[in-house]
């Protein structure tokens, strides 16, 4: 059960206040009484009155003036006052205790009836306005602490009636300021995007809703994405009279958004390049085994051939797998490095005999420096001599033929820098930032198909970071070389002297044999040397009068002086965009009849169609099976 309200009847006249009591006591009310306004004024302080019946005339402070402590008062100002007069009962008389901050006036005598109909009204009238009250409050304190930001515009004027604290946070902006130029929400909107903004604005009455994704200008030039929400607010008639907006942050979601989708671009081209690489040793396989059933003059030759690049690029494709297997393994945490004292001149002489054949087979100078002391670090020899090695095969690798390697160990203090140096391709500014990410590889000239599959720097990187040390790399810019920098720390180090690193060493590749009696004539034209060699081999074993080339400059040479029916042609070359040598070749006036046939590790339709705009007639993807390399060589 509810306790009854309890109102105060403040008068001096015992009569009058004994009537008035009785009355409102016969309503159901709680009354209590007090004959003056000091009085008064310490029972309301007390906090339990809802209203206070309230005479004008009273014999210590006037009536006008209790009620005006009474409103002036933050903890009383919402406590109704109902003011009586048996004597000030003129129309100036209400006027002024109105004005006094009264919620009514009555002039006496006042009817039992007309007395509780006028408290009730005050009283549902103090209901309803706590009840707003409370709703105000709520609602201020939700917008007040949500992290978007909550606005509320008039319709059809648009202005601003309330904004949340939330803002100044997502605009970077005070709420004051908004509030004195209430359009400077709009300018801070990313050029760009105003004019989108701006026609919603402006089709506020017609189309009072829309869900918008734009970018914020900050003070300090900084860039942040809102999603912007307008909603109707309509009145009994269901008309339009406001609109409420809730503007979020988005920022991290875009930013989100912009990794997955470069995370994506990143598996596409990491699949495309997996499959070429895959394809690369799986042609010359292909026609290896082929050759193993030749037969003939020179046959046990070209067996024994065939049955060392397959052996070769079986080795290759074991390598491919288990830079795979090892980035598994580091990233799920089952890697564990055998920990022991490595002297690092047995680790560079053994990633110098790893990468030996691939820098021998591309004719570089290579030339190592080392300090006389032996340096020994901690670690595990394997992985060290596999992240050097790697190193060694990208710098041979990403380096013209004939070029230049440098290996150069420095001791500074407590930490040994190897730097591995070359003259190759070199790498652009805004990629070194990211040449260590999984999967990622540096742009390269067009005239050339990336090689590898992107995971061999991150795997180095992450190996070294177990050792305590890191990997850093450095580049003047496209085709000036690039140097890669391992930092470890040191354990130990010796003066005695050492033998010498090993020699610089170079080699020329081998160059394919050829057959006669061809039906028709080819010309081979492939930077692979195994998969030209096997394919030749095989054409010629066919029939076909074959000739090979690794060089893309001699095809024109070769090409007039040979007559071939046929090219066959690998799209990534060094020195020379594959297409357009394509294109070239079909505009010479001797030449351009000669059938163009590409043999590539790309074979998307993407390829196809490009390879078809170039000019060629056929498109083989690597390893080609026999019956299409057939129908492409014969049209």
């Amino acid at each position: 059960m509810t306790n009854p309200t309890l109102i105060l009847n403040v008068d001096d006249n015992d009569g009058a206040r004994y009537a008035k009591t009785r009355i409102l006591q016969s309503a159901g009310f709680s009354v209590v009484e007090a004959t003056n306004g000091t009085d008064a004024l310490a029972i309301v302080k007390r906090g339990e009155v809802a209203l206070v019946l309230l005479d004008v005339k009273l014999p210590d402070i006037n009536g006008i003036e209790v009620c005006r402590r009474i409103k002036a008062d933050p903890d009383s100002a919402l406590v109704l006052v109902l003011q009586t007069s048996a004597a000030l009962t003129g129309r100036a008389d209400k006027i002024r205790g109105l004005e006094g901050g009264a919620d009514n006036y009555l002039a006496a005598p006042i009817e039992a009836d007309e007395l509780v109909a006028n408290v009730n009204a005050l009283l549902r009238m103090r209901q309803t306005q706590s009840a707003l009250r409370d709703s105000e409050e709520r609602f201020r304190q939700l917008t007040d602490n949500v992290e978007d930001v909550f606005w509320m515009f008039s319709v059809p004027t648009r202005a601003l009636e309330y904004v949340s604290p939330a803002y100044a946070a997502i605009w970077g902006r005070s709420v004051d300021s908004l509030e004195r130029e209430p359009d400077s929400w709009l300018d801070a909107v990313h050029p760009e995007d105003r004019a989108d903004i701006d026609a919603l604005w402006g089709a506020l009455q017609r189309t009072p809703h829309y869900d918008a994704e734009f970018r914020v200008m900050m003070p300090d030039g900084g860039v942040r994405w809102v999603r912007d929400r307008l909603f109707p607010v309509r009145d009994r008639r269901d008309e339009v009279y406001r609109v409420a907006r809730v503007t979020s942050d988005i920022t991290r979601r875009k930013e989100m958004e912009a990794l997955l989708r470069a995370a994506d671009s990143n598996k596409n081209e990491f699949l495309a390049t997996l499959a070429h690489e895959l394809r690369n040793p799986l042609s010359p396989i292909r026609n290896a085994a082929a050759l193993l059933g030749a037969s003939g003059p020179g046959a046990i030759e070209r067996q024994a051939r065939a049955r060392e690049v397959i052996t070769r690029q079986v080795d290759h494709l074991a390598h491919l797998v288990d830079d795979l297997l090892d980035v598994a393994r580091i990233s799920e945490g089952k890697i564990a490095l055998r920990q022991e004292a490595v002297d690092l001149k047995g680790v560079i002489a053994q990633a110098i005999e790893t990468a030996g054949p691939l820098i021998a087979a591309r004719e570089h100078q290579l030339e190592v420096r080392e300090p006389q002391q032996d340096i020994w670090v901690s670690g595990d020899p394997v992985r060290l001599a596999q992240s050097m090695g790697n190193l060694l095969h990208n710098a041979a690798k990403f380096t013209p033929k004939g070029g230049r390697i440098e290996v150069e160990v420095m001791l500074a203090d407590d930490v040994v820098r190897i730097a591995v140096q070359d003259n190759g391709i070199g790498i652009a500014e805004d990629n070194l930032s990211r040449i260590f990410g999984m999967f990622t590889q540096a742009a390269v000239p067009p005239d050339r198909a990336p090689e590898g599959l992107g995971i061999g720097l991150s795997l180095v990187s992450r190996l070294l970071e177990m050792h305590g040390g890191r990997l850093s790399a450095t580049s003047p810019g496209i085709g000036l070389g690039s140097t890669f920098t391992v930092e470890l720390p040191v354990l130990r180090t010796a003066a005695e002297p050492q033998a010498p690193a090993p020699a610089a060493s170079s080699a020329a590749a081998e160059e394919a044999a050829g057959g006669a009696g061809a039906k028709r004539r080819v010309l081979l034209v492939d930077d692979n040397i195994d998969a030209m060699e096997m394919m030749a081999f095989l054409l010629t074993e066919m029939g076909y009068d074959t000739a090979t080339t690794a060089d893309a400059s001699r095809i024109v040479e070769m090409a007039t002086a040979r007559r071939p029916d046929v090219i066959v042609l690998d799209i990534g070359l060094p020195g020379v965009d594959g297409y357009e040598l394509a294109r070239m070749l079909k505009r010479h006036p001797q030449l351009g009849t000669i059938r163009l046939v590409a043999h590539t590790g790309y074979g998307s339709p993407e390829d196809r169609r490009k390879a078809q705009e170039a000019g060629f007639d056929a498109h083989l993807v690597k390893p080609a099976e026999l019956a299409d390399l057939e129908k492409a060589l014969q049209g």
